[in-house]
C-alpha cells in the first residue's frame, strides 16, 4: 500500500458521536459487553435503521477478505505509529478500491478516528454474529491449519446445520499453529478436533 498523506477524514452522513450515541449493552450472547461488540452494536443499529444491514454485511465482509489477504493493510490497522488521520485516509481508500457503501465507510472513519482499527477484526466478527442472531442464524467460527475448501466449508456447514437444527453461517479463519483438524465455536460451545490439542492431550497422558 502506498503512503497516504496525513489529512483529515471526511465523513459524510456519520460522525463519530452519532456513532457512540447508538452503543447499546443488550445482544445475544453478552456480545456488547467487549469494545468490539459495542462498535458492531451501533453500527448494527445504525444499518437496521437504514435498512442496509445486508450491504454492510457484505462490506464487512470485503473487507475481512482485504486484511486476509493484504499483510500490508492488516499491519496498517495495528500499527501505533500511524496518526489517526493517516489511518482513516488510507481506510479511505481502501473503502473506495472496494466500493463499501457511505454507512461503512464512515463507520470506518470513526474507527480510525477513535483509534479503534486494532479490533476492527473482531468488530467484523461480531457484527457477523448480531447479524446472524436477528436472522435466526447460528455463527460458527470455524479455525483451520489450513485455508478450507468452498465443498470443504459446505459440507461442514451441513452437518452444523443439522446438529443444531437451524442455519448457521460460518467464519473462517487459518492458524497454523493447530497443525491440522478444526476449532469450531457456536456461541459457548467449542468443538476442538485439531492436532495441537490431540499432541496436548497426549503429552499430559504420557505424563501422568
Amino acid at each position: 500500500m502506498r503512503a497516504i498523506p496525513a489529512l483529515s477524514v471526511a465523513f459524510s452522513c456519520l460522525s463519530p458521536p452519532d456513532v457512540k450515541d447508538k452503543v447499546r449493552v443488550a445482544n445475544p450472547g453478552g456480545i456488547s459487553a467487549s469494545l468490539q461488540g459495542r462498535y458492531a452494536s451501533a453500527l448494527f443499529d445504525l444499518a437496521s435503521e437504514n435498512g442496509t444491514v445486508s450491504a454492510v454485511e457484505s462490506d464487512l465482509e470485503k473487507i475481512d477478505q482485504a486484511l486476509g489477504e493484504s499483510p500490508e493493510l492488516a499491519g496498517l490497522i495495528h500499527n501505533p505509529q500511524i496518526s489517526r488521520s493517516e489511518a482513516g485516509k488510507a481506510l479511505e481508500a481502501v473503502a473506495g478500491m472496494l466500493s463499501l457503501s457511505p454507512l461503512t465507510c464512515n463507520f470506518l472513519g470513526v474507527m480510525a478516528a477513535n483509534r479503534r482499527l486494532g479490533r476492527l477484526p473482531e468488530t467484523i466478527r461480531a457484527f457477523s454474529t448480531i447479524a446472524a442472531n436477528a436472522r435466526g442464524e447460528a455463527t460458527a467460527e470455524v479455525t483451520s491449519a489450513h485455508s478450507l475448501g468452498v465443498d470443504q466449508v459446505e459440507a461442514l456447514r451441513q452437518k452444523l446445520e443439522a446438529r443444531e437444527g437451524r442455519n448457521v453461517k460460518i467464519l473462517t479463519s487459518v492458524d497454523p499453529d493447530l497443525l491440522g483438524g478444526l476449532v469450531v465455536t457456536i456461541g459457548s460451545k467449542r468443538i476442538d478436533s485439531s492436532i495441537r490439542t490431540r499432541l496436548n492431550s497426549l503429552a499430559q497422558a504420557m505424563k501422568g
